[in-house]
């Protein structure tokens, strides 16, 4: 099946990561068009091909691994090996990026850290993920997701006022690196088109945390007070927040002065207009104890459903709180393409999670599904690099492949 050129066309990437951030990095430069050439460890593989259950019906492959590894070819590759190091210098030849996330130096040590290779490949972009980057106190440790919220301060500002602090739901620290650490390779391709140079992105999990801690992190700039866990609350706006309803919950926003009046007016709550305590938001957001107290029987009154058609049809912002199931079979989403299916080597047709740039003119493509462990080696080393089937077998009888 022939597919459309994506914007990234052209370019080839040696994928050098395992587990999530490194992985999204790459899969986003794969869905783009980049081609993906993913190294993994000889017998295991990727660490997330052993995160399971749950895998795929009827396959050994987890949905963790599923999850962010399409449009990519697999090569297994032992590293450590004087040959397989001889092995990756020869596919750098063919390589515009190179994307890993090794602890700090420990690529160095296999002669393939940025230092030792800039000169030999002087357009390369190569790009280093790490937890806390390749410079400062911390360089040296491990990065895990939850310990990246911990230090990075989401923890401090997530769950209930009374309660204890907590992590988001899914591996955000994780992911934003890896989405951070594709835009500075999509800036360092565009940089490299202007002069021919290429250069090392330096991607640190926690100065991605950091940086999109947004308005609660200028807030304790403007103030110097930590902010309180407000659980489903808006620091500066209210009411925002999840409410009961007779059925269930809804989250209603009210975005704004003119948004309040729209529902006091409709829903018979005109004397909280006279109220100097709800007249602005600034007062609402001072009271947003007292806001919630007020409101909280009015949302009550109706059920989820009722409140949606009547909030929808005043403008105001509100949505139901779904379930994974719920999200999956919306409407919307459905209708957003949200899901792919794809054919994978194990013979079974596998759903994931669709890309969700949309571009009008090179859309995002689904060439492949993600990879059976090594299932491209004989290709990228045969088809590649050249190599005949006895200096492949040689490798593998070395255990190098």
């Amino acid at each position: 099946m022939s597919h459309p050129a994506g914007p990234l066309t052209g370019l080839r990437v040696l994928d050098l990561t395992r587990v999530l951030a490194g992985p999204t990095a790459t899969q986003m430069l794969g869905d783009l068009g980049a081609e993906v050439i993913k190294i993994e460890r000889n017998g295991s593989g990727d660490d997330t091909r052993g995160f399971a259950p749950p895998f795929w019906p009827e396959t050994r492959e987890s949905a963790y691994f599923l999850g962010v590894n399409r449009n990519k070819k697999s090569v297994t590759l032992d590293i450590a090996t004087k040959e397989g190091q001889a092995v990756v210098l020869r596919l750098l030849e063919h390589c515009d990026i190179l994307v890993e996330n090794f602890k700090v130096g420990a690529l160095a040590k296999y002669g393939l850290g940025w230092e030792q290779l800039k000169a030999r490949f002087p357009r390369l972009i190569y790009c280093s993920i790490t937890g806390f980057g390749q410079t400062g106190p911390y360089a040296p440790r491990p990065g895990y997701d939850a310990l990246i919220q911990a230090m990075g301060g989401v923890m401090s500002l997530t769950g209930e006022p009374e309660g204890s602090p907590q992590k988001v739901g899914v591996p955000v620290a994780d992911l934003f690196a890896g989405l951070y650490g594709c835009i500075g390779i999509l800036a360092a391709v565009n940089h490299r088109h202007a002069t021919g140079e290429g250069q090392q992105v330096d991607i640190g999990m926690l100065d991605t945390h950091v940086a999109w801690l947004a308005n609660q992190g200028m807030n304790y700039l403007a103030t110097g007070e930590n902010p309180a866990r407000l659980g489903n609350q808006h620091p500066n706006i209210a009411p925002y927040q999840e409410f009961p309803t007779k059925d269930g919950y809804i989250i209603l926003a009210v975005g704004n002065d003119p948004t309040f009046e729209r529902f006091c007016r409709a829903f018979g709550q005109e004397q909280l207009l006279a109220d100097p305590r709800f007249a602005t938001n600034p007062k609402r957001v001072e009271n947003r104890a007292l806001v919630t107290a007020t409101l909280t029987p009015v949302m009550q009154s109706r059920t989820t459903a009722e409140w949606i058609t009547l909030l929808e049809e005043q403008k105001i912002g509100c949505g139901p709180i779904n379930t994974l199931r719920e999200v999956f079979a919306d409407a919307h989403v459905v209708a957003r393409d949200m899901v792919v299916e794809m054919d994978h080597a194990s013979g079974q047709r596998v759903k994931v999670i669709a890309n969700p740039v949309k571009l009008s003119a090179t859309p995002p493509t689904y060439r492949s599904a993600p990879p059976a462990l090594g299932e491209h080696s004989d290709e990228v080393l045969g088809g590649l690099l050249g190599m005949d089937a006895a200096e492949i077998a040689a490798l593998r009888e070395k255990g190098v492949v």
